[in-house]
């Protein structure tokens, strides 16, 4: 057994591939549309997986968008989606200044939450050790609910 991938159904197919790709950093790796279903799968994985094989590649996130608009609730309903990022205060600045408020701050220099367009709650942990506590982010007060 081998874990695939984690689907999530998306309301603007447009803003939340801004929020994975342009701002998280993920990139498209294949799209399917299904006219008799009415719906746009959209595959996304980590860069440097992208050239692997889907067999090689890490788990990757399933975008799911229907075409005929739904409410969707419960967004954490299921937990978070994790990755580990090269800096994560790099990180979190990128999506800050693309307008991405950042939840629970990396405080520690090793761990923060944000939330998707659609409300996925979405963690990030430094890869290797801890980065040493840094300003703004160690005055930085948590945000909503991640």
């Amino acid at each position: 057994m081998r874990y695939l991938h984690t689907m999530v159904r998306v309301a603007d197919l447009d803003a939340s591939l801004h929020f994975w790709t342009d701002l998280l950093g993920l990139e498209e790796v294949r799209r399917m549309e299904d006219e008799a279903g009415r719906f746009t799968l959209v595959f996304l994985a980590a860069p440097r997986d992208k050239a692997r094989s889907a067999e090689e590649r890490s788990p990757e996130v399933e975008l799911t968008f229907n075409w005929d608009p739904e409410t969707y609730t419960g967004g954490r309903n299921f937990g978070h989606l994790a990755y580990r990022v090269d800096d994560i205060y790099a990180a979190c600045r990128r999506l800050m200044d693309g307008g991405v408020v950042i939840n629970r701050p990396p405080r520690d220099g090793n761990m923060a939450f944000v939330r998707s367009p659609d409300g996925i709650s979405i963690e990030l942990l430094q890869e290797g050790p801890a980065k040493a506590p840094a300003e703004p982010w160690v005055s930085m007060p948590n945000t909503g609910s991640w």
